[in-house]
């Protein structure tokens, strides 16, 4: 089946939409799905400017959102028709998929992160030649063919153009506060960075009932957002030191949980020494940048602990329905980052999310679609 995709050809190449791309034929556990709408997250642009790589040329998207049109004959839970969000893949039958760690499944690079599908073979062509995918997804595409396991079923009163990025920004900020970290009322947190993920992580801390919840950034624009969304402080780390600034808002002690969504030395580092005696720090940005931190001074002193976490450590079939809710319940209003973007203009809406003018970019491919009423 030809399809239309937005593809990488070269590493820091720009979107080239191209219309003769061969797709996959499906797999008997598999769902071919019509593509509605694809949130533009920075991992892709990671992969695109090469800070990590998944083979070239590439077929970017990670956060797609669409119709079901076909099922394989083994596939149990889904029929045509249904809407979905599309995440990761996690086979299920490793030890710890059968922890309920799907983040933590064995073979979760080679599945999700080798340009292939699970069993080797090429999700896409292009004059008979490979073409990497992403996720075992690619939703930078009119249409893709996915695993079961790589979908989530929801509602179709819902609006299928907003819901893409609730499988992998939204549940990675989310999940992180909400699965990882597990603050408890009371408690304290600070998000540096205000982008999807850390206004995910920041409305989770809400959620979870503490008490602060304050967001950092250098944009007042975004602050504004973050305040609308839950904030209880906001602090522009241009103007003032935000170590000092956390601190004064805790009576001197620091935060007990911080997540770091920019992966920026030194605002890596301050989010360690932002926190308090016994606290905990999460460093979830996809970066190419390292630290250097004393154990003793920084941590040990002060039995302070630096967490990475992969997709929020999230179950998408369980914590995807779950965000829905808090959305419904208004306690999760995540469409307030979003921005709509024709396919045609994937460039645009990616410098946009590069330079930070847009939040959440979210790329319209069926410009037919409506929701339903």
């Amino acid at each position: 089946m030809k399809i239309k995709a937005a593809v990488v050809d070269q590493v820091n190449d720009p979107f080239v939409i191209k219309d003769d791309i061969e797709l996959a034929e499906m797999g008997p556990t598999d769902l071919q799905v019509k593509l509605v709408a694809s949130g533009i997250c920075h991992s892709d642009e990671a992969i695109r400017k090469g800070d990590a790589s998944l083979g070239y040329p590439v077929i970017l998207g990670h956060e797609g959102s669409g119709i079901v049109e076909k099922v394989g004959p083994q596939v149990k839970n889904f029929k045509p028709g249904d809407h979905i969000v599309m995440s990761f893949y996690a086979d299920g039958t490793c030890d710890n998929c059968l922890k309920g760690m799907p983040t933590k499944c064995r073979n979760y690079a080679d599945y999700n992160l080798s340009g292939t599908r699970p069993d080797g073979t090429d999700h896409f062509q292009e004059d008979g030649h490979h073409v990497s995918d992403m996720f075992d997804q690619s939703s930078f595409t009119t249409h893709t063919v996915v695993d079961q396991r790589n979908a989530v079923k929801v509602d179709k009163d819902l609006d299928l153009r907003r819901l893409g990025p609730l499988g992998c920004g939204y549940v990675t900020g989310s999940g992180t506060v909400l699965n990882s970290l597990q603050p408890r009322p009371g408690q304290t947190i600070a998000v540096f960075g205000t982008g999807a993920v850390g206004l995910a992580a920041m409305m989770a801390g809400k959620i979870s009932g503490c008490t602060e919840v304050i967001a950092v950034d250098i944009v007042d624009s975004r602050l504004e957002l973050a305040k609308e969304l839950g904030a209880t402080h906001t602090i522009n780390s241009k103007n003032e030191d935000p170590v000092e600034a956390i601190k004064k808002l805790t009576n001197g002690y620091g935060v007990d949980f911080t997540v770091d969504t920019t992966g920026v030395e030194p605002v890596m580092i301050s989010a360690i020494h932002a926190l308090a005696q016994g606290g905990t720090a999460a460093l979830i940005a996809v970066t190419a940048k390292n630290i250097t931190i004393s154990s003793w001074n920084d941590l040990c002193v002060d039995d302070k602990k630096v967490i990475g976490v992969n997709m929020g450590d999230s179950i998408p079939q369980v914590d995807v329905p779950r965000l829905i809710d808090f959305y419904k319940h208004g306690m999760f209003p995540f469409e307030k980052t979003e921005k709509f973007y024709k396919f045609a203009d994937i460039n645009q809406a990616n410098a946009d999310s590069v330079s930070g003018k847009t939040i959440k970019p979210v790329l319209i491919i069926d410009e037919d679609y409506q929701p339903e009423a």
